[in-house]
C-alpha cells in the first residue's frame, strides 16, 4: 500500500494535466476518472479517522470517517479562523453546500488546525464559526494530529475522501471553487454504486444563540468632538451610529448580508469592518464584499466608491471607482495628501493581499510629484507578499494580513496592527517605507514569532493584534487591540516599551482587571477609549481619568432593529424628460440640483424643501437617495452606480418658499435621467444638472 507521499505526487500530477486541458474537454473527466481509479484501485490509501475525545461543533456527538460518514463523499477542510485565505474560501464551501446536499451524500467537515495558542480553544472556535456562518461539522484537532498524518503544509487546504475513506484529491489555498466541484461531480458518477445520503443530524451553533443588539463588532471609531459613535456591527452585517450615551440614531444595513447601494432602507454589508468619519461621511470597509462603501448621515444613503464586489488579486491598483478590484478591506483611516490642509485621502488595511493602499477623495497630488483623480485607488505600501519584512522601499516591505490603522500627522507615520506576523509596524506617510515597532522578530519570514510578553521592541510578543489607536499624536501612547492574548497594550513611542493596560485577573497589581475576548479594534476620544470587545457583542468604554471600565448600552429608539425595504414609491406630478446619458457597467452618475427662485423669493426657513431620487424596475418606484434643500445654488445632491442593465431614475423635487408678499407657495416637478449602457464608453462618470426653474 501507497504511502500519503505517494499520493500527493499524484494529485500533483494530476493538477499539472487539468492546467493544460480546457474545462468541458472530455479529456478532463476521463483523466479525472483515471485519477480516481489509480487511488483507489492501487494506492489505496485511506485517511486516518480522526482522533477520539475531540470537540465537535454544529453537530452534537463527535463522528468518525468509517462509522458515520461511510458511503459519502466527504470534503476536510483544514483551516484556521485568523487565516483570511481560509475565510476567502468560504463562499466555495457554501457552492459546494448549495449544489449538493446531505442528501446527496456529499459532506464538508471543518478539521480546524490552529496557528495561535487562542485558536485552540473551543470558545473561541465556536465564534468564529458563528462569525463566518459556518453551517457544517467542525472539529476542533488541537494538536494538528490529522494535519500531520497527512502531511497537510498550509492554511487552506481542502483533502477530498472517498466513500470507503480513500483519498482522492488535495486542493491547496484559493481559488479553486471550480475544480473542486467538477472533481466531485466526478467522484460521485464514478462511486455511483457506493453512495449513500449522509443521514447526519446537524445541531447548528447559530441556533443555540440569544439575540443581542451587538453581534461580533469589529471596529469602532468617534467623530471629532466624540458625540457620535460609529461601530461596526459585524456579525448582523450592519453600521450602528450612536450617541454618546448609545442610542442608536442611525440603524444601516440588515441582520441579512447583502451588497446593496441606496437609502438605509435598502443599502445592505457583508461582514463590515474598519469605519471612519468626517463629518456627515462614514467610510466603511465592507470586508466580505471587497468594497470601500461610504454612509451620508444627511441624504440617509450608501454608495460605493471602490471595489467591484467580488474578491480581486491586484497588488498594483490604479484603476477608478468600481472598475478596482479589492480583497478583504479590514479597516480605513483618513489622511492628508501632501501640502493638502484637508483629509483628502483614504488608507486601507487590504488585508488580502496583505498591503495598504489609498483612495483619492479629491483630486490629489501624492508622492514623488504624482497626481491622481478623485476615485483612483492604488497601493501604498507592501508588496503583496505575506512576510514581516521591513524596508525604506514601501514596495519590498511585506505586510502579513494589516488589520488595524491609525496615522500620526505631527508624526508623519502611520501605525499598523499586522495580525499575523503578531507585530505593530510603523509606515512613513512621507514614503510609506516600513520599519518595526514592537513583536515579532527579525526574520521576516518567521510568522509564528508571537506570544504574551510586554517589553521593548523585538523583545514584546503580540499574539494576533487586530486594532490600534493612539492617545496623543505627539506621544502616545499608542494603543493596541492584542486580540488573541485578550488584551489592550500600551506602547511609548519614545522607547517602544510595550506594557499590558487591560489584563485578566492573573496579570500584575498595576494592570486593569477586566476579561476581554478577542477585542477586535478601539478609538479614543476626549479621555475615554472606546473597546470593540468582539466576542464578548459588547463595546467597553475605558475613563482614562479614573482608570474605570464600562459597557456602553446600545439602545435601540424603537423596535425595529433591521432596515427593510419600505413598499415601492409611485411618481407623481408633471414630468420633464432629460437628455439620456450613456456609461459603462458600473459607471458612477452624479446629480446635481439648481433651483432658480422668482425674484424677491426665498426659500421657507421653517419648513424644508426636499428632493427624492427614485429608479424604476418593473413599473415600480423604490427610493434610492434623499435629502434636505438648503441652498439655490448648484449643489451635488448624489451619485449612484449604473448596473449592466440600462436604467431610469427619477429625482422629485418640492420646492417651499416665500415671495416679497410673504405669500408662501410649494412648487414640486419631477425629472426623469435616462442612462444607457455602453461597454466601449471612456466616461467612467457623467453629470446629470438638474435646473429646477420654479
Amino acid at each position: 500500500m501507497a504511502d500519503v507521499m505517494d499520493l500527493l505526487t499524484l494529485c500533483s500530477e494530476l493538477d499539472e494535466d487539468l492546467s493544460n486541458l480546457s474545462r468541458g474537454d472530455n479529456q478532463r473527466k476521463e483523466r479525472i476518472r483515471k485519477h480516481i481509479h489509480t487511488v483507489d484501485t492501487k494506492l489505496k490509501y485511506q485517511v486516518p479517522d480522526f482522533e477520539k475525545d475531540l470537540q465537535w461543533l454544529n453537530i452534537a456527538s463527535s463522528l468518525s470517517l468509517y462509522e458515520h460518514l461511510k458511503g459519502n463523499i466527504v470534503v476536510l477542510d483544514f483551516f484556521t479562523y485568523c487565516c483570511i485565505n481560509c475565510v476567502h474560501v468560504l463562499p466555495d464551501l457554501e457552492k459546494v453546500e448549495q449544489k449538493y446536499s446531505l442528501n446527496d451524500g456529499v459532506i464538508i467537515i471543518g478539521v480546524h488546525s490552529a496557528k495561535f495558542e487562542n485558536e485552540k480553544v473551543s470558545a473561541n472556535i465556536l465564534s468564529a464559526i458563528l462569525r463566518y456562518n459556518i453551517h457544517h461539522p467542525v472539529v476542533n484537532d488541537h494538536d494538528a494530529v490529522l494535519w500531520n498524518k497527512l502531511q497537510i503544509q498550509c492554511w487552506p487546504t481542502f483533502v477530498v475522501v472517498g466513500p470507503k475513506g480513500q483519498f482522492l484529491q488535495t486542493f491547496v489555498g484559493e481559488g479553486h471553487r471550480e475544480n473542486l466541484l467538477e472533481f466531485i461531480d466526478e467522484s460521485l458518477e464514478y462511486f455511483k454504486d457506493m453512495i449513500n445520503p449522509c443521514d447526519l443530524k446537524l445541531s447548528l451553533e447559530k441556533d443555540k444563540v440569544n439575540e443581542a443588539p451587538l453581534q461580533f463588532p469589529g471596529k469602532v471609531t468617534t467623530s471629532n468632538d466624540g458625540k457620535i459613535l460609529v461601530v461596526s456591527d459585524t456579525g448582523h452585517h450592519r453600521i450602528l451610529v450612536l450617541s454618546q450615551l448609545g442610542v442608536v440614531q442611525h440603524c444601516i444595513g440588515g441582520t441579512d448580508r447583502g451588497n446593496e447601494d441606496g437609502d438605509f432602507t435598502h443599502a445592505r454589508f457583508n461582514s463590515p469592518q474598519g469605519v471612519a468619519i468626517n463629518g456627515d461621511n462614514v467610510y466603511v470597509a465592507d470586508a466580505e464584499n471587497h468594497t470601500i462603501r461610504q454612509i451620508n448621515l444627511t441624504s440617509k444613503t450608501v454608495r460605493t466608491l471602490t471595489g467591484t464586489g467580488f474578491q480581486g488579486q491586484d497588488k498594483e491598483g490604479g484603476k477608478s471607482g468600481r472598475n478596482q478590484e479589492l480583497s478583504s478591506p479590514w479597516d480605513v483611516v483618513l489622511g492628508k495628501s501632501p501640502e493638502s490642509d484637508k483629509e483628502n485621502v483614504l488608507y486601507i488595511a487590504m488585508a488580502g493581499t496583505h498591503q495598504i493602499w489609498v483612495y483619492f477623495l479629491q483630486d490629489s497630488d501624492w508622492l514623488k510629484g504624482s497626481h491622481y483623480s478623485r476615485g483612483t485607488c492604488l497601493r501604498f505600501s507592501g508588496s503583496g507578499q505575506e512576510e514581516n519584512r521591513n524596508n525604506s522601499y514601501p514596495t519590498k516591505a511585506g505586510f502579513a494580513q494589516p488589520s488595524g490603522l491609525v496615522l500620526s500627522p505631527t508624526l508623519g507615520l502611520m501605525f499598523v496592527a499586522d495580525s499575523e506576523s503578531s507585530t505593530v509596524r510603523k509606515v512613513s506617510l512621507k514614503d510609506g517605507g516600513v520599519k518595526a515597532l514592537v513583536g515579532g522578530e527579525f526574520d521576516p519570514m518567521n510568522l509564528f514569532a508571537y506570544g504574551d510578553k510586554d517589553g521593548k521592541g523585538y523583545d514584546c510578543k503580540l499574539q494576533h493584534p487586530l486594532g490600534v489607536a493612539i492617545v496623543t499624536e505627539e506621544n502616545g501612547p499608542l494603543l493596541i487591540a492584542d486580540s488573541y492574548n485578550h488584551k489592550i497594550k500600551s506602547v511609548d513611542l519614545k522607547t517602544s516599551i510595550c506594557k499590558t493596560v487591560i489584563g485578566p485577573e492573573t496579570d500584575g497589581d498595576d494592570v486593569i482587571k477586566f476579561q476581554l475576548n478577542e477585542p477586535g479594534g478601539l478609538c479614543v476620544s476626549q479621555d475615554k477609549v472606546y473597546i470593540a470587545d468582539t466576542n464578548n457583542h459588547h463595546i467597553r468604554v475605558l475613563d482614562l481619568k479614573t482608570q474605570s471600565i464600562s459597557t456602553l448600552p446600545v439602545i435601540f429608539s424603537k423596535d425595529e432593529t433591521d432596515s427593510k425595504p419600505k413598499q415601492p414609491i409611485k411618481v407623481k406630478g408633471q414630468i420633464e424628460d432629460m437628455e439620456c446619458l450613456v456609461l459603462p457597467s458600473m459607471g458612477d452618475l452624479t446629480i446635481t440640483l439648481e433651483i432658480t427662485l422668482p425674484e424677491g423669493s426665498h426659500l421657507t426657513e421653517d419648513s424644508p424643501s426636499r428632493w427624492v431620487l427614485l429608479s424604476e424596475k418593473n413599473g415600480q418606484y423604490t427610493e434610492e437617495f434623499k435629502g434636505e434643500i438648503k441652498s439655490v445654488e448648484s449643489i451635488e445632491i448624489c451619485t449612484v452606480s449604473v448596473s449592466d442593465d440600462p436604467s431610469i431614475f427619477y429625482c422629485q423635487c418640492k420646492v417651499l418658499h416665500c415671495g416679497v408678499d410673504n405669500v408662501c407657495k410649494m412648487s414640486q416637478k419631477t425629472f426623469k435621467q435616462a442612462v444607457g449602457i455602453d461597454p466601449q464608453s471612456s466616461a467612467a462618470r457623467r453629470h446629470s444638472h438638474i435646473h429646477f426653474s420654479v
